[in-house]
């Protein structure tokens, strides 16, 4: 006490403090409701709502929408023209079906990551971002991360392959390995038409709820997953989440658009290349038997011996048929694909065709599993560009154990409760 009396008496008479300055002044009187103790979570929430519904269902969906319909008539100009050439018909269901298709799905995204990067890249520098993890860090961190991880994993809802990119930013590597085995939890959007499709065909008077209970299983098995691994794999405490809060500020304009650039370019250059080498081998597998030859039915295809084999895996789950097993497969290369895959085997979408393979309880076993297992391979790709091969096989191999164990515990709940 007597050593800081000295010092505060010694900087009292020597230090000249500079008035404050207008710009802290006004990050003081902003902070007092984004950082507050009980108004920093339900800004938070608005906040990140708006940017959501920008991105989603405004924005980032018209433009998305002019994008599908601009590749829709590049695909269908490139079938004429191949039908007008004389091409072979199974070279032009390669390049069609195959390539351009497989391909042109993974381009409509490209909006969507756009004009969400520009609007985080807007908050990021605004200095928005670092109140964010200010706010989370003393909720995360009893799951053994640190504030820094909520963005991430926020980011994961709409997309996963930008969530995995942005943990490049977190400082500690136990944080960063950690955010990356999780993020694959949060339900990306490209899930949502399946929830529709099966809430809206065997749910009609829940649709809401049933889709609801689903991010919230998946933010629960999240949880539950980051206390296992800081337990076993990665054991250890968060770093010290140490940061200066910066003054907010206007976004520079060619800083925000750099950094949705890179996030754009990283997009197109990592996941386009994996996402056409595994389109073309779907196309392949749907397209021949096993003696080569272009199959008339689609359940006499490789693909669909490769369904039956998976099959006695899924059977204690209640959904063992090949053409359930056969959608999944196809669901890691986009998770639209698990619709289109069952519309080409059951001949429609309808309640009535679906309820000849699926229940309303073995449909919401299937909706849990569909939510935990791999979004895509451009997810595990991602994650092979920022760790390596060996922890791109490790998440896949942990989402998939981890969704298997989570929809056979609500199978058997349901077969005890009389539900199955």
């Amino acid at each position: 006490d007597m050593r800081f009396s000295f010092i505060g008496d010694v900087c009292g008479r020597c230090v000249v403090k500079p008035h404050e300055s207008r710009e802290h002044v006004r990050s003081v009187k902003i902070d007092r409701i984004l950082t507050g103790r009980y108004t920093a979570i339900p800004a938070f929430l608005v906040i990140m709502g708006l940017v959501f519904w920008l991105t989603f269902g405004v924005i980032g969906a018209a433009l998305q929408g002019l994008m599908e319909d601009g590749i829709a008539a590049i695909i269908a100009s490139a079938d004429a023209g191949l039908k007008a050439f004389g091409t072979n018909d199974v070279v032009r269901s390669l390049a069609v079906d195959g390539v351009l298709t497989g391909v042109g799905s993974v381009l409509t995204f490209l909006p969507i990551i756009v004009v969400l990067f520009l609007f985080l890249s807007i908050l990021e520098d605004s200095g928005y971002m670092a109140r964010v993890a200010f706010v989370m860090d003393k909720v995360l961190r009893r799951f053994g991360l640190s504030g820094r991880s909520f963005v991430p994993m926020l980011v994961g809802f709409g997309c996963t392959v930008p969530a995995i990119m942005s943990t490049r930013t977190l400082p500690s590597e136990h944080d960063r390995k950690m955010t990356v085995m999780l993020t694959p939890f949060m339900s990306c959007s490209a899930k949502l038409p399946v929830y529709g499709l099966l809430c809206g065909a065997f749910f009609p008077q829940a649709t809401v709820p049933a889709m609801v209970s689903l991010y919230l299983i998946g933010i629960a098995v999240g949880c539950i997953a980051a206390l296992v691994l800081n337990r076993t794999a990665f054991k250890g405490d968060p770093v010290p989440f140490i940061m200066e809060l910066p003054n907010y500020r206007l976004p520079s304009v060619k800083t925000t658009v750099m950094l949705a650039w890179d996030k754009a370019k990283d997009f197109i250059t990592k996941a386009f290349t994996i996402i056409f080498a595994a389109t073309v081998v779907i196309w392949f597998l749907q397209t021949f038997d096993i003696r080569f030859n272009v199959v008339a039915d689609q359940s006499q295809s490789l693909l669909a011996g490769l369904g039956s084999i998976i099959a006695p895996v899924l059977t204690p789950l209640g959904f063992g048929d090949w053409r359930a097993s056969t959608a999944l497969v196809t669901g890691l290369i986009a998770k639209e694909s698990v619709i289109s895959t069952l519309t080409v085997l059951l001949g429609a979408t309808s309640p009535a065709a679906l309820s000849t393979m699926f229940s309303p309880f073995t449909a919401y076993v299937f909706l849990v599993f569909t939510l935990l297992y791999p979004p895509c391979v451009a997810a595990i790709g991602a994650v092979k560009s920022e760790l390596g091969a060996r922890y791109a096989v490790a998440v896949f191999a942990f989402q998939v154990t981890v969704a298997w164990i989570v929809a056979f515990v609500v199978h058997s709940a349901g077969m005890l409760l009389g539900l199955a």
